[in-house]
């Protein structure tokens, strides 16, 4: 371990991990020498820590919030980012709206205290990142490297106690802000946060836009980060029992093969738990198979007359029992080794929460890597069992957009990350509909303005994202649609949907009542 602590974006000193002043070549700037004690260092953990806070270091804790070289993480002791929360105008993921209460996944960097591994450092050349702002350059650095499969974090653990701020923190001028979105969106980004600055905020960032367009976007090596191994960890004592989760309707026939894919496993599961939904108030099971067949794991079934998939997981939910659980769809498709192959990365990465790769039949898996996952998917994930106590699908969401997602965020905000395995992979089949299904009506289908978004996506957005994040989707929204509306006239465009964005908000706010 070496620690590089600073002050006002200058070297102090540098120790090692006997907390040592040790020797170094003198960098021009702090990033130069974080690059220079990798390359001196190449299988050393770097930690960087502001003068202020170095006495409140946890180094006890250290080993287990780096335990693998893939981990990069950081703490903000202001719980305010360097980059304005105007980001949220063109960044539309989970990963900006930080919990600074719990180690929360976040590409939004702080030079107050933080680390990553040297062999992270010397996977990425140097040469694609020419800030001398240390600030400027964690936030680049982990924004491009996020999405290869470096692992960020905000981690509360880094420093001991409730550490107050001792320092203003830092932000970017408008300058700045405009330069990082050039750097690392594409540029019709740029363009956009110019409009929404104006139609928001009544702030004209001429001078920021124009001067934007003379840096070139950045670039690195997607593959860079796959030098950097991880060593699978000693297998821990769990037994690593696991139940599965299955709500179903009208899907005999896919059922059963999902079922016997359960059945062929070489990691088998203790229970399958299936919940079998038919709104037709005189009808009776017709999963026969359940009984009729000899299964080598116990099969609780549950038959109810109230359809919707959040109802049937949470029922489904409350009879798990195991270590684990695999929250399956009645679709699927996979493999025999596919319980055990996600075990195995969960050993390695140490994980409580993953989503494999999720392909209908014939697609190609587009990310190789091993990532943090923005969203959640319910039919094709694993989660620890005792995380799930006070988190349940929330039926808010029941039969529109969201409930997934919404599950994942309950995840994050309790501190829990999410991560995507592009292997093993589960097939998604897409299957026809049950016959029984019957579309559902929805209290505000026969208003004369109809809301828009649904009011789903905009309960979720209301819970889940920033207000700037809030209003970028706004103006995106207005911008998409605007091609498919017969009003044509720019202003009684705007008066429509105006009135369309009000009528969601309403409904959203009701929806979140129930």
């Amino acid at each position: 371990m070496i620690l590089v602590i600073h002050h006002n974006n200058a070297l102090v000193k540098i120790l090692n991990k006997d907390r040592e002043e040790i020797s170094h070549a003198i960098e021009k700037d702090l990033v130069s020498l974080l690059f220079s004690i990798a390359k001196s260092h190449p299988n050393q953990l770097i930690l960087w820590c502001n003068r202020v806070y170095a006495d409140y270091l946890n180094f006890d804790d250290i080993g287990q919030i780096f335990h693998h070289p893939k981990v990069m993480a950081s703490y903000s002791v202001s719980k305010k980012s360097y980059l304005p929360p105007q980001i949220g105008y063109v960044e539309d993921s989970p990963f900006i709206n930080v919990k600074y209460d719990v180690s929360y996944p976040t590409w939004l960097m702080s030079s107050d205290v933080g680390g990553v591994s040297a062999q992270v450092l010397n996977a990425l050349n140097p040469k694609n990142f020419k800030e001398s702002d240390l600030d400027l350059f964690l936030n680049s650095f982990a924004k491009k490297a996020m999405p290869t499969g470096l692992l960020c974090y905000s981690t509360p653990e880094l420093l001991l106690g409730n550490m107050k701020s001792k320092i203003e923190g830092v932000e970017a001028s408008n300058f700045q802000l405009y330069k990082f979105v050039k750097e690392h969106y594409k540029t019709h980004w740029v363009f956009f946060l110019f409009l929404a600055s104006i139609v928001f905020e009544r702030k004209f960032h001429f001078f920021s836009f124009i001067a934007s367009f003379f840096y070139p976007r950045k670039n690195i090596n997607t593959a860079a980060l796959s030098k950097v191994q991880i060593l699978p960890k000693k297998i821990n004592n769990e037994t690593k029992t696991i139940d599965v989760i299955i709500p179903t309707i009208g899907r005999k026939s896919f059922l059963y093969d999902v079922l016997c894919d359960l059945k062929s496993q070489t990691h088998l599961p203790v229970r399958v738990i299936v919940v079998e939904q038919n709104p037709d108030k005189e009808s009776v099971s017709e999963l026969d198979y359940l009984y009729d067949k000899v299964w080598p794991f116990a099969i609780k079934h549950i038959f109810t007359h109230r359809a919707g998939a959040c109802n049937a997981r949470n029922i489904a939910l409350s009879y798990t029992e195991s270590e684990w659980v695999f929250l399956a769809d009645d679709d699927n498709r996979f493999n025999t080794f596919l319980i055990a192959d996600v075990f195995k990365k969960i050993d390695t990465y140490g994980n409580k929460v993953a989503t494999t790769a999720y392909p209908q039949k014939g697609e190609i898996i587009q990310d190789k890597n091993v990532v943090q996952w923005p969203t959640f998917g319910a039919g094709n994930s694993f989660v620890k069992r005792d995380l799930l106590e006070n988190i349940k699908f929330n039926t808010s969401f029941e039969f529109g957009y969201g409930e997934d997602t919404d599950f994942g965020m309950q995840l994050r905000n309790k501190g829990i990350d999410v991560l995507y395995f592009p292997e093993p992979h589960i097939v998604h089949l897409k299957a026809p509909m049950g016959g029984f299904r019957t579309k559902p009506v929805f209290e505000w289908q026969d208003d004369v303005d109809q809301p828009k978004p649904s009011p789903t996506i905009m309960l979720h957005r209301q819970k889940h994202t920033t207000p700037f994040q809030l209003k970028g989707y706004k103006v995106l929204l207005l911008l998409r649609f605007y091609n498919k509306q017969q009003v044509k006239n720019p202003f009684g465009y705007l008066r429509k949907m105006k009135r369309s964005w009000n009528s969601s908000l309403v409904w959203a706010n009701k929806l979140d009542r129930q």
